[in-house]
């Protein structure tokens, strides 16, 4: 690793402009104060909300609470070290082209994370969580659903704060995808002989690992392409030219770099700040089920609604079911584990649905059922619709189609939710990590990828395609890595304008980006393993 050790920056020996400063003057203290002001609104609202949420638990074992808070600090802190790598990646450029002092640029970063944290849908979210073995979701709470969690979030923090250390722009997305894998692996691994365990749903998968291998390509090329454009277009020679000192640039060459920095802030916080999220709600359902086990946001006024969609899926897969299990729920833990469509599995479904109706219509409201068992069930269900959805529901017809179409919604409703407290304590992570770890990897994006100081049109270049591949990729609920399409999107505008790369540079970051995902995998695997034997 001595060849990665060289790349940790030195700002006393940089050959290009150095950073700006921090802090220093009335406006970096006036900013500061705000900021630490709305970070401590943001606590107090987590604070209070999580109080209301737990009040009336009536546990006699004070287990749960030391459980929920270790394992929130953990993925919080997982978010925390995300802000060094990712968010950092979102000010380098405003940073290096004095569009922004760093102070500044962080607080603007930060807030627009914020917001896009806030106005996320939550589909990336329950996309990631999608790719654990099902029985270790249903079994959140237990010691196997505990020895998951804390496996994950260890790993994942450990290995992004390696990679910060070293300075290398490394992927937060990579790292929580490969602690998946290695969770899921050893799951099966450590089964039983001849008992049946979930391990990884490679499709899924797959399909996430072809999403983080194609953006950094799609970064370089559309980032090289688009600063090509411009060139043809835009005849203002002054967008094209390095910094000159700590001058900043003409206002409207300002104007977009912020906006761009902005935008890739937001794409940021909607899309990494899930990731976080989706670690939260596995921790908070699996500490306190009753409290966090199913949407607080559906009233008695929605039962009816509700029971209706349900009766009628029953209806559907009553008259095509071959035959009724005396064990549904085994049998539709068997066709997601296995994806094998036998004569029961419609069978199994159905009296799962019936018997969610009949709780639901007994109590009246969601609030009035075991929350921690009906979400099992509406899970278990909903992933097995998932299953027939993707295999063209066999044996129904368009109808009938959409009526499993809403019942799957009406499921997902219920289970996929994200409260609005989680959202504002993963933002204030998120902002915090930017502020106290930004500078290794701002210096490694800004200096050390191309031979050239960054210019305004390659900084502007590289933010634009960086936004719109990561809105794009959130839009259909797919992880994606801020760093990686932001630091090839960078290297793409040094390629396209002739600026040379620091070849050094490139390769210890491609060597980054191999070995996360094996590492993490094998990280988080024998952590899985060590702490099913400990707990």
């Amino acid at each position: 690793m001595a060849h990665l050790e060289a790349l940790q920056p030195s700002l006393d020996e940089s050959p290009l402009t150095p950073l700006p400063a921090v802090s220093g003057g009335l406006a970096a203290r006036l900013g500061t104060v705000a900021l630490l002001a709305v970070l401590a609104l943001g606590l107090g609202y987590v604070a209070v909300n999580v109080a209301a949420d737990l009040r009336g638990m009536g546990t006699a074992s004070a287990l749960p609470f030391v459980l929920l808070g270790v394992a929130l600090l953990i993925a919080l802190g997982f978010e925390f070290v995300n802000g060094f790598h990712d968010t950092a990646n979102a000010v380098a450029t405003v940073i290096y082209t004095h569009s922004l002092p760093a102070h500044a640029a962080v607080v603007l970063s930060g807030l627009c994370n914020f917001a896009g944290v806030l106005l996320s849908t939550g589909a990336v979210a329950y996309g990631i969580v999608s790719l654990l073995p099902v029985e270790l979701i249903l079994r959140v709470g237990s010691e196997a659903g505990f020895a998951m969690v804390f496996a994950l979030l260890i790993s994942a923090v450990l290995w992004n704060l390696g990679t910060w250390a070293l300075g290398l722009p490394s992927s937060s997305s990579h790292t929580l995808i490969g602690s998946i894998i290695g969770v899921g692996l050893m799951n099966q691994l450590m089964a039983a002989p001849g008992a049946a365990a979930s391990g990884v749903d490679w499709g899924q998968a797959l399909k996430i690992i072809q999403t983080l291998l194609i953006s950094p390509i799609v970064g370089f090329v559309c980032a090289a392409a688009l600063l090509m454009l411009m060139r043809g277009l835009i005849k203002d020679k002054a967008l094209f030219q390095a910094p000159k000192g700590r001058r900043p640039p003409p206002a409207w060459i300002r104007a977009l770099l912020v906006l761009t920095c902005s935008g890739v802030s937001f794409a940021h916080g909607s899309n990494d700040g899930q990731k976080g999220m989706g670690l939260i709600m596995l921790i908070l359902i699996g500490t306190m089920p009753a409290a966090y086990g199913l949407n607080r946001g559906i009233t008695a006024a929605d039962t009816a609604a509700y029971v209706a969609t349900f009766d009628r899926a029953g209806d559907v897969l009553g008259r095509h079911a071959q035959r009724m299990p005396t064990d549904p729920r085994a049998v539709v833990e068997d066709y997601v584990r296995s994806g094998a469509l036998t004569s029961a599995t419609l069978g199994g479904l159905h009296e799962l649905t019936a018997s969610i109706a009949d709780q639901l219509r007994f109590s009246g409201a969601l609030s009035g059922v075991a929350q921690g068992q009906m979400r099992n069930d509406m899970y278990l269900s909903a992933e097995a619709l998932r299953r027939l959805q993707k295999q063209g529901f066999p044996l129904l017809d368009d109808d009938d189609r959409a009526v499993m179409k809403d019942l799957l919604g009406r499921y997902d409703h219920a289970t996929r939710y994200i409260p609005t407290w989680v959202k504002v304590g993963v933002a204030i992570a998120l902002g915090l990590g930017t502020m106290v770890g930004w500078k290794r990897t701002v210096v490694t994006v800004g200096e050390k990828i191309g031979k050239e100081h960054l210019t305004y049109g390659q900084g502007a270049s590289a933010q634009l395609v960086a936004m719109g591949t990561i809105g794009a990729a959130d839009v259909f609920g797919l992880p994606v890595s801020t760093t990686h399409v932001l630091s090839s999107g960078v290297a793409g505008t040094m390629a396209a304008n002739g600026s040379g790369l620091q070849w050094s540079t490139v390769r210890n970051m491609a060597t980054a980006w191999v070995l996360t995902l094996p590492a993490s995998i094998i990280l988080a695997g024998g952590l899985f393993w060590l702490f099913r034997h400990l707990f």
